[in-house]
């Protein structure tokens, strides 16, 4: 007996696996008691009996009893797990609780049966250990004594088991939604890059205002908010697994032939699913999430690298509209390359200190004068100074767009300070704003403060806001543009034209200047549409209270039909490129504007 016990005490710390454990056990004890045949069975949490190991007994007899449910009259096992007490059964043809299955044991010469619960440490059953018989008898002392031993050595291998089982489970499923997570996720990439063959599909999904509700209603709103999410890509995926992988980012890994069929049906399965209003502690929101799709095409490429591709396409649908998905295709990596290289371009740029304003002047196109300036980003490499055009797919990330921000807010107000204390009459400065900087704390708090410190009056200050940017889709802008205005500072529209704006939605959330894209400004001497068009701009802009700026004045050609057609204002290279600091210090000085504006700039 207690080689028997060093035996498996030994395979558990090894942690051997539960039914090789079971079976060595099983074949111990046979071998100290001839003629039995040894059977032991777990008991899952919905009392359902599961064969573990029993090696004398044929393979369809174990299939045979598993998945019953434990009762008063499942057999010997069955009810033992039942009762919660050893049963003894001396004549299986005649005992009551083997009338529904008498006929799986007496064919195999079968006639007694005698079992064992297994308990764990709070008394619940866990399983059973038993002794089938040829002979019509219960067990015997020796016997009693041996099964007492395998009892409490099954509890050890079985609880044992169970825990590691919760570990593992614990380490693989998210806690707040059930959904699998990470760990689980990374996992079975790895299955499927060992798989020969086969094809699948990953989608990603963020969802798009997780943030905007756990500002607005709580995190506990959020949390709920994404239990429900999880739920519906739950029945939404199946028979396909969903992930939760990150805060806000799910994932499933498509394996099925319906959902394969059609990727893009499924994707838009997917997004109407989640886009249902929830009920999120009493707040009716209606969840948007974004979807990036890759699929193993004909050529073998790891599972790697179609994770990759996927995140892709999720950061180019999330740039080019949220609430819609992305089909990957090759060209997006080398896009989302260049993108990532400017964001740590950038990002270095701002931690050497080497981003700073120039300025360009805007003037009145009849006199010359300089009117305002519009502070325009640049960034030092070397000795180049490279425009914002150049970096420009580093502002689609929020953190680099905010952070050029409030570095260019803080260039411009000690610029402003410096030239007043010089006794230089500035005209307005404008600064341009990034979708990034109206989400979050007041922009308006941020311009109070950084110019608030170095003493500059907001009234020397306006921003700039391009048409895209403007037409929000969830208007957060228009409100932001509508507040500061509120509070008399003067805002103008970029770009325009370029966009889907129009002047209608001036009406009811109305800025002070338009700013004529430099497009229609390159043909406004040759081409009649683009005279129509911005005779048009300038004449209802005029009727509104709106001032017009032409921008990208190249020519005096240019000049003087904008000024044939009612723009009095106008920037670009016929005046001034955008210059350092110290050069638009000179430039004010040397032509001081008579009619100083509130203007902004790109």
């Amino acid at each position: 007996m207690t080689e028997l016990q060093n035996t498996i005490l030994e395979m558990i710390a090894r942690g051997e696996p539960l039914a090789d454990t079971a079976l060595r056990l099983c074949h111990e004890v046979e071998r100290l008691v001839p003629g039995a045949c040894c059977s032991v069975v777990t008991v899952d949490g919905w009392g359902r009996l599961y064969s573990l190991a029993a090696p004398s007994l044929p393979e369809s007899y174990s299939d045979a009893i598993t998945g019953l449910k434990i009762g008063p009259n499942v057999g010997t096992c069955g009810t033992a797990a039942y009762l919660g007490q050893e049963i003894t059964t001396p004549d299986i043809a005649n005992d009551p609780r083997w009338t529904a299955f008498r006929d799986l044991v007496l064919p195999l010469g079968l006639k007694a049966c005698w079992s064992h619960p297994i308990f764990d440490e709070r008394r619940r059953t866990m399983g059973t250990f038993a002794f089938y018989y040829k002979e019509k008898r219960g067990p015997t002392a020796l016997e009693r004594e041996i099964v007492d031993q395998c009892v409490h050595l099954g509890a050890i291998a079985i609880d044992r088991h169970r825990r590691v089982e919760e570990y593992e489970r614990r380490a693989n499923i998210d806690a707040l939604t059930g959904l699998a997570n990470r760990a689980a996720f990374n996992a079975a990439l790895r299955a499927l890059d060992d798989r020969v063959q086969g094809s699948w599909a990953l989608y990603l999904l963020d969802l798009d205002n997780l943030k905007a509700v756990n500002d607005t209603f709580g995190h506990c709103a959020g949390d709920i908010l994404l239990r429900q999410v999880a739920d519906r890509l739950t029945i939404a995926a199946y028979p396909d697994r969903a992930y939760r992988i990150g805060g806000d980012e799910f994932a499933i890994i498509v394996e099925s032939e319906p959902a394969l069929r059609d990727l893009e049906k499924t994707a838009r399965k997917f997004l109407d699913e989640i886009s249902a209003a929830a009920d999120c502690g009493g707040n009716v929101i209606s969840p948007k999430a974004t979807v990036g799709l890759a699929e193993m095409s004909t050529e073998q490429l790891s599972a790697e690298q179609i994770r990759q591709h996927a995140d892709f396409a999720l950061y180019h649908a999330k740039e080019n509209g949220r609430g819609s998905f992305v089909r990957y295709w090759p060209g997006i990596g080398s896009r989302m390359m260049q993108r990532l290289t400017a964001i740590r371009d950038v990002g270095i740029a701002l931690r050497e200190n080497r981003i700073e304003p120039h300025y360009q002047p805007v003037v009145d196109i009849r006199s010359g004068e300089i009117v305002g300036l519009e502070a325009l980003c640049r960034m030092r490499v070397g000795d180049k100074t490279l425009p914002a055009a150049s970096f420009h797919e580093a502002t689609t990330d929020p953190q680099i767009a905010g952070a050029l921000t409030r570095r260019m807010m803080r260039a411009v107000a000690r610029d402003i300070r410096r030239w007043l204390d010089d006794g230089i009459a500035v005209p307005q400065v404008s600064i341009n704003v990034a979708s990034a900087d109206f989400h979050g704390a007041s922009i308006y708090t941020l311009l109070s403060e950084t110019f608030g410190r170095a003493n500059v009056p907001l009234r020397h200050v306006s921003l700039e806001v391009t048409e895209s940017v403007y037409m929000d889709q969830a208007g957060t802008v228009q409100k932001s543009v509508e507040a500061l205005r509120a509070k008399g500072l003067k805002v103008a529209l970029d770009d325009f034209g370029t966009g889907y704006a129009s002047l209608t939605h001036l009406m009811s959330v109305p800025v002070d200047y338009i700013k004529i894209d430099k497009s229609f400004v390159d043909r406004i001497v040759s081409h009649a549409p683009s005279q129509i068009i911005a005779e048009g701009i300038i004449d209802i802009a005029t009727k509104l209270g709106i001032r017009v700026v032409a921008e990208g004045i190249e020519t005096a050609g240019q000049a003087r039909k904008l000024a044939a057609l009612g723009c009095t204002l106008g920037q670009g290279y016929l005046y001034s490129r955008a210059v350092p600091r110290d050069e638009a210090a000179m430039l004010m000085a040397a032509q001081a504007s008579q009619f100083p504006i509130t203007l902004t700039g790109s």
